[in-house]
């Protein structure tokens, strides 16, 4: 397909914005709705197998179920002019990608957050029971408004089953993103989507990718059997804790990582909280007083001040500000007594008191006096 044709009588190509060896990506126009769409049209080659046009059929179905701010929404799906295509929500902005090319690499504190945001998307998909297959920051776009959006879920999982069997030739997933269990052929889980999570966050931090290569074949032996290079030593300055939760989720063996993308989140989230968590107040050092020189010649030797080294700084932890309160009540000293039990003795003693003449009666009624 070309920009400009009309795509199954309903969409008009406007532009293409994205090519690979899979698919064309087009900016659309749908004049049914009035809304600007982004197409994927897949490759001949592909869109010919029968197998593979059901099984995309179904991935993308249950694609179109996924409705989150972090996933990209599929609009519809459907055969024409021999072609397979995906309309899918256009996202103006740009994909992870380009921006590692163009900023070389992202700082922490900038890197974290777009990281924790397709935590969300991905693990929303965990949660419905998809796996994405193929996480890789192409399939990442953010918006101007730094908003990240991850799309392509289930079209490698469509791919694979153009081979029957659990076990292929056919790669799931990215070389350079993939987890060592698609490296092997295998059937991809939640904690493969977090290993290539893994992958895209080193990448974004350091500006490279772990592993690289000049062939499929000697990325899958790396990913199966290689250990990355420590991200330390492109990053200096990055916190052992960050370092740590890179390496699990870069683990050769899916147990040792975290099962699902939302649990990597909450660890990424709560590293974010403890960095941004206040540093200790330090209390400023005494201020020192010393005798003038010409004042303690006059002085007698027993008033003279002794030389003392300075004590060391007290470290005193933060203290919490409160806001003033207006239903706050004013309490006094008389708040303090318990007015009911108070009350209740006094009744008691009354009642007590009150049976003595009855008592008194009895008494002489019994014993007269004499």
């Amino acid at each position: 397909m070309e920009q400009g044709a009309l795509l199954n009588g309903r969409y008009q190509l406007l532009e293409k914005i994205g090519s690979g060896g899979m698919a064309d990506v087009f900016r659309a126009r749908d004049p049914v709705l009035d809304r600007y769409v982004a197409i994927k049209v897949l490759r001949k080659d592909f869109s010919g197998s029968e197998e593979f046009q059901k099984n995309f059929r179904l991935e993308a179905r249950s694609a179109a179920n996924l409705s989150h701010p972090n996933i990209v929404t599929v609009h519809d799906f459907g055969f024409a002019d021999n072609l397979l295509y995906l309309v899918m929500e256009y996202i103006p902005g740009k994909d992870m990608k380009q921006l590692i090319r163009e900023k070389g690499r992202f700082s922490v504190e900038a890197g974290i957050p777009l990281i924790v945001q397709a935590c969300a998307g991905i693990g929303y998909a965990h949660r419905a029971g998809l796996v994405h297959c193929d996480v890789k920051p192409h399939n990442m776009l953010v918006a101007k408004d730094g908003r990240l959006k991850v799309t392509d879920f289930g079209i490698a999982r469509a791919l694979a089953t153009i081979v029957k069997g659990e076990r292929s030739k056919v790669v799931w997933g990215s070389p350079l993103y993939f987890a060592p269990e698609q490296a092997a052929g295998e059937a991809p889980t939640p904690a493969s989507d977090v290993y290539s999570l893994g992958v895209v966050m080193y990448e974004l931090l350091s500006g490279t990718p772990p592993f690289t290569a000049t062939s499929a074949e000697e990325l899958a032996r790396l990913h199966i059997n290689a250990r990355p290079i420590p991200i330390r030593e492109y990053i200096p300055d990055i916190p052992t804790a960050l370092e740590e939760i890179i390496m699990k989720v870069l683990s050769k063996e899916p147990s040792a990582r975290y099962r699902t993308a939302d649990q990597l989140g909450r660890v990424l989230m709560k590293f974010g909280t403890q960095r941004d968590a206040p540093a200790p107040v330090v209390a400023p050092p005494p201020v020192v007083t010393s005798v003038k020189p010409e004042v303690a010649e006059r002085l007698p030797a027993a008033m003279t001040l002794p030389q003392q080294p300075l004590p060391a700084p007290v470290y005193y932890p933060p203290v919490e500000e409160f806001a003033p309160q207006d239903d706050l009540e004013v309490t006094s000293a008389f708040a303090e007594f318990d007015w009911i039990t108070i009350a209740l003795a006094l009744l008691a003693l009354l009642a007590v008191g009150g049976l003595i003449p009855f008592w008194m009666m009895v008494y002489f009624a019994w014993f007269p006096p004499m």
